[in-house]
Parts: C-alpha cells; structure tokens; sequence
C-alpha cells in the first residue's frame, strides 16, 4: 500500500520546479507517491514535469486542459492520491532531505487526523522561521478547541496546508478537499473546517518546508481581480461557522480574522488597477454588510483605530441591492 501522497500542483513554474523535482528527489521511498499537477502552464514546466515523470521515483504525472487555479489543482490530486496520508507542496516550493520520513514517523506515533508543522519563510536570500502558533507540541488535541481565543493568532490563522500531513480518513469524511476554483485564500475555508469537524490533531517540532515568498507569479503578488476571491473565501468560512452549534462563540475569530485581511487589502490598495481597487471597495463594503452586524460592531470596536476607521466608513457606503448578495 502507497504510505504518503504528495501532491504538487506546478503552473508556470520553471525557474522554480528544478529545486521543488530534486527536492522531492532527496525524500523518495518506495511506498510514496508523488502526484505531479500541471495546471495547464505556458512555460516550461510541462517540459521539466514529463522528465520528472520518467527519472522521479514514484511520480505520477496529471495535465489539466485548462487552468483551474490552486484549489482546483490540489483537488485532482486528492482524487488520484493513493495514500494512507497525504500532503502537499507547492510547485515553487522545497523540502529538506528525509522531511517526509519524519513527518510520517510523527504521524504514525501520533495516530491524530491531521498534523501541523512549523516551516521556513524564504524571501529572497533571508530565512525566517514560521512556527504553528499552538503552543503544546507533541499532544493529541481536539481541533475546534485550537480555534480560539479571537483576539490571538491561533491554528487557524496558520493555513498553509503544506505544513502538515493529514490522513486518509479525512478525505472519506469530506474533509480535505478545496472550494473548486478560489484563486487565492483557499487554504481558509479548508483550515477552518479541519478544526471545527476533524476529530483529532497535534502540532510537532518539525521543519523541512521551505517557503518561496515574494515569487514575481505569485497571487499574493499581483494585484489583479483574482486577489479578490478572498471575500469569497471568507465568505465561507462566516456561512460554515454560523451553521456550527458553537457559533456563538466562534463567530467572534472569523469576523476579526476576515475584518483583518480585509483591511489588510484597504491599507495597500494602491497596488491593485482601478477598476479592481473600486471592485475591492465594492465588494469589501457589501461584505461587511453580510456579516452578523451585532459580532461585526463588537469586533470594530476592540480593532486598531485606524483599521477600524477605514472599515466604518466603507460600512457605512451605499452599494446596490445585487452587489450585497454577491
């Protein structure tokens, strides 16, 4: 039986794919599978994917016809995966060598769900160590009790699904796949539901993924329509958790989180076109709109002033009927 599953989706990545290919080179096992996703690039990569194919120990190579966006890419490979566990890696991405050796021997003592690692942030030639913001290592723990408080980074702010492994049983319950095509933030819906109904997980002192951050392709770069999809994304999150039978107390985090990455893109919306920064206010204005007012005003009122300002006053800005129920 095939132990782990990694599923890599690549699109437009041939600077970086040589490094993330001889990465998973130094972690191959013979009861590990390496599901390769070419989400249909232009470059490249497709050439630098079908050696792969041939030279990659247990690499398995799948083309989508047309590009479907990271969610869509990480799916196809959750439903080709053949392992007990799975984990994913992004195509500009690397690991170190014998990473995932360890990472399943943690899973295997453990025996939880999921398993959360810390990783390494690479922007340029600086390292940063990013590490799970959960403080007790090494312990099985019911997952929505990570959620919480609201006012602190928790787990679920740490939603890099590559920084973890997470067992087959998840996937039989529904659990681990991504909203089809979001674009960017799709690893928060995904995140928050691991927490509220996955029964068990554990964070463990372990590092081997290296993080490529301020990659020129990359969404979290570009300031175009397609950064918008995290109203999308939090959207979600806010419908899930208004249906759980704690939502009263966890309403609170998903309001203060989605409020934060909001005005996160309001303080730097000069790098977005124009028609996508009035898109963005747009938008931003008739989520605030959906949200549970009565959470939303508590959630204003302990907010920095200046990020609560900027979200009073889009508040408080007419949009049409149709925008609010976008």
């Amino acid at each position: 039986m095939v132990k782990l599953s990694v599923i890599v989706p690549f699109y437009n990545v041939q600077q970086y794919a040589p490094d993330t290919l001889k990465s998973l080179q130094a972690n191959t096992r013979d009861d590990f599978e390496f599901i390769l996703v070419d989400d249909c690039s232009r470059d490249g990569t497709p050439d630098i994917l079908a050696r792969a194919e041939r030279e990659l120990p247990g690499a398995v190579l799948v083309r989508h016809e047309q590009n479907g966006g990271l969610a869509t890419a990480r799916n196809t490979g959750i439903d080709r995966a053949r392992g007990r566990y799975l984990t994913f890696l992004d195509g500009d991405d690397w690991l170190a060598p014998g990473y995932y050796d360890r990472l399943v021997t943690a899973m295997e003592e453990l025996d939880c769900d999921f398993l959360r690692t810390d990783h390494v942030q690479c922007t340029g030639r600086a390292r940063t160590v990013h590490r799970v913001p959960h403080g007790r290592r090494g312990v099985v723990m019911e997952p929505r009790a990570a959620i919480l408080p609201a006012d602190r980074s928790t787990s679920v702010d740490y939603a890099y699904a590559w920084a973890g492994i997470y067992h087959r049983r998840l996937v039989d319950r529904g659990l681990l796949h991504f909203t089809h095509g979001l674009r960017t933030a799709e690893d928060r819906p995904w995140i928050w539901k691991l927490h509220r109904e996955a029964e068990s997980f554990a964070t463990v002192n372990l590092m081997g993924v290296f993080y490529r951050r301020g990659v020129a392709s990359s969404l979290t770069q570009i300031g175009d329509v397609r950064q918008l999809d995290f109203i999308r994304a939090f959207d979600q999150v806010i419908e899930e958790t208004a249906l759980d039978p704690e939502a009263d107390k966890l309403l609170p985090k998903a309001v203060r989180t989605y409020c934060a990455i909001m005005a996160h893109h309001l303080g730097s919306i000069e790098r977005f076109e124009p028609a996508v920064a009035r898109k963005l206010r747009s938008l931003s204005s008739a989520a605030l709109k959906r949200m549970p007012q009565d959470v939303l005003a508590d959630v204003m009122d302990t907010m920095d002033s200046q990020r609560a300002s900027r979200l009073r006053r889009l508040r408080r800005r007419p949009v049409s009927a149709r925008t609010v129920a976008a």
